[in-house]
């Protein structure tokens, strides 16, 4: 940096940053077709350097971090000499830095006259890229090319000319194209906000002074980031979990496995020894397992350093090609949300093992994908795509929220009365579960249960969950979250689904989604009695299993604690574990009421 470096001139010009960058998702929410994208705002936002170099992250997805970077370095390699004012460039192939066929990403080069400022970077999970099922999320997939239109890194737009080929290509073959290309629109707003706002930064301070401070604000984040691996302690850390399976082999359990080095100011996170390529859809990308690892290691750092690639230069990713968390050709991907998801809890787990009172035990399991679509009796397409999450797990010093976006993923729900009105369904129940959160001096979250009943006369249901036979984990004597279950309801008959299926639904049809509840942290006999009660009377536990996880004795009329029962029940419970080693990772021993 010159001599003419001003604190104060770099403050602002960095928070200008990241301002523009959350005005593009807030112009993306405004202006997208979808729900996913306007209510679940599944996508992300960020402003690159004039070499790709990402220097600032929307308030969006943790779960991109590390995605758009990756994708962005391969159209400006592959694009290198060929990039000019008016371009803009689209791509989404999971073998070129992206993560799975429906999420679309678009960049825009910003130029200050004929010289290269910048990028604008959106990343928007579309709901529906064609394939086989409506959607394009299906677990079941075996490879790559069921699963939609597989775009390169291409021009969308050459020098101002739209790629009308392309756009044509795109819109026969996805099942509703007016929605795809107004999400496409929306991306593209919010590039142009970008654009916008970039050039006023470039009257104010001049191209060299804002590629100088880009630069500094990655440097700076950097510096950061060291600083805060370095205070963290040094050693090997390993997790082990385990997805119950893919969908296709469903009695063979999938292990993930995550071992965190740390030496000085740097830090690894290893993939090595997690499972091979599975056959169905749940394969990662390495651009999605460097974004949850990224995102992993941040939840332990301080919370105000940016986001950008100064984080990523401290952090090294190390994910074997041909696994399951760096899947190679013809693998499928649709589903790899939940991978992403569940790679995220386990490199917590290894985290936990070196800073445990900066980490919660685990969560619901992420996401769970629930896809419907078909075709009206005017043979009109609909389709709808929601991703159920909302539990987190019990953390060190406080209980797992409920009905909150996971860790990993900053999504809001649905709007119930938006989607019965826009889709031929109606959502019978959206609330909590009572008994479902893993016991702990701080519980885990207490997890919901939704259902939807099938108003059109048939169509096709596709499901992506998981976290049923291996639950979600407790931390230091926390006990496990209750499992997942997922129904299907036809002539009132309620019919137990597996994790991931695709299924045809007819009209009066209920399909149940039961989340997963959140570990829990600590022993639950040293929970406080009154904090029981309180879950009690808030309908999250029964008087049972009050008594039975956390040895809490309530009066006749549940109102009240039972002091001198309490103490006499707690009693005889550490009597009898006495002797037993306390839970330091998780336990996925059942439990059961008394």
């Amino acid at each position: 940096m010159s001599d003419a470096f001003d604190p104060v001139e770099f403050e602002l010009l960095k928070n200008a940053l990241f301002g523009i960058a959350d005005e593009m998702a807030l112009t993306i929410c405004r202006t997208t077709y979808s729900g996913v994208l306007r209510d679940n705002m599944d996508f992300s936002t960020a402003i690159a350097d004039a070499d790709g170099k990402m220097v600032a992250q929307g308030l969006t997805l943790p779960g991109h971090l590390g995605s758009v970077p990756t994708a962005l370095d391969v159209v400006v390699e592959r694009f290198a000499g060929d990039i000019a004012p008016g371009d803009v460039f689209i791509m989404n192939d999971p073998f070129e830095g992206g993560m799975h066929l429906p999420d679309i990403f678009v960049f825009k080069p910003v130029f200050a006259g004929d010289e290269r400022v910048a990028f604008a970077c959106t990343v928007c999970h579309h709901g529906d890229v064609g394939g086989r099922v409506p959607g394009s999320n299906a677990s079941d997939s075996t490879e790559i090319y069921q699963e939609g239109v597989r775009i390169p890194p291409l021009k969308l737009h050459d020098r101002g000319r739209r790629n009308e080929t392309l756009i044509a290509l795109l819109e026969r073959n996805v099942r509703i194209p007016v929605q795809l290309m107004g999400d496409l629109r929306a991306q593209l707003a919010a590039c142009h906000i970008c654009e916008t706002q970039l050039a006023e930064l470039v009257d104010r301070h001049g191209p060299a002074k804002l590629r100088r401070y880009m630069t500094e604000i990655i440097d700076y984040a950097e510096r950061l980031t060291r600083a805060a691996i370095a205070e963290l302690p040094d050693g090997e850390f390993r997790f082990d979990d385990w997805i119950d399976d893919d969908g296709i082999d469903v009695d063979r359990p999938i292990p993930l496995v995550c071992t965190i080095r740390k030496r000085g100011d740097r830090l690894q996170v290893d993939w090595t020894g997690s499972s091979e390529q599975v056959k169905g859809a749940i394969n990662s990308t390495l651009s999605f397992t460097k974004s949850h690892s990224y995102a992993a290691v941040r939840c332990v750092l301080p919370g105000d350093i940016p986001s950008n690639e100064g984080v990523f230069r401290a952090i090294e990713v190390i994910a074997p090609p041909g696994t399951i968390t760096n899947m190679v050709l013809p693998g499928a991907c649709a589903a790899r949300g939940l991978t992403g998801f569940r790679m995220g809890d386990c490199a917590l787990g290894a985290l936990a093992m070196m800073v445990p009172e900066r980490v919660c035990a685990a969560s619901d399991g992420g996401n769970t994908g629930v896809s419907i679509g078909g075709w009206t009796r005017e043979r009109k397409p609909f389709i709808y795509v929601d991703f159920a999450c909302g539990t987190w797990g019990g953390r060190p010093w406080a209980d797992g929220l409920e009905g909150n976006a996971n860790l990993f993923a900053n999504m809001a729900s649905q709007s119930i009365e938006v989607t019965e009105s826009e889709h031929p369904l109606e959502i019978l129940r959206y609330e909590f579960l009572p008994d479902r959160a893993g016991a702990g001096r701080f519980r885990g979250g207490a997890p919901y249960v939704r259902e939807y009943r099938f108003l059109e006369h048939e169509g096709v249901l596709q499901v992506r969950s998981d976290r049923r036979r291996f639950r979600p984990y407790g931390l230091y004597g926390g006990g496990p979250g209750r499992p997942s279950a997922n129904y299907l309801v036809r002539d009132g008959e309620p019919r137990p689904m597996p994790t991931k299926f695709i299924h045809d639904i007819r009209h009066g049809d209920v399909f149940r989604h039961e989340l997963a509840g959140g570990g829990g942290w600590g022993d639950p006999l040293e929970r406080e009695p009154e904090r029981v009660l309180a879950d009690v009377r808030n309908d999250l536990l029964s008087a049972a299993l009050a008594r039975a996880d956390y040895g809490v004795v309530l009066t006749a009329d549940e109102t009240a604690v039972d002091a001198t029962g309490t103490a006499g029940l707690r009693a005889r419970m550490r009597a009898a574990r006495a002797g037993q080693a306390p839970a330091v990772a998780w336990d996925d021993a059942p439990q059961a009421a008394e």
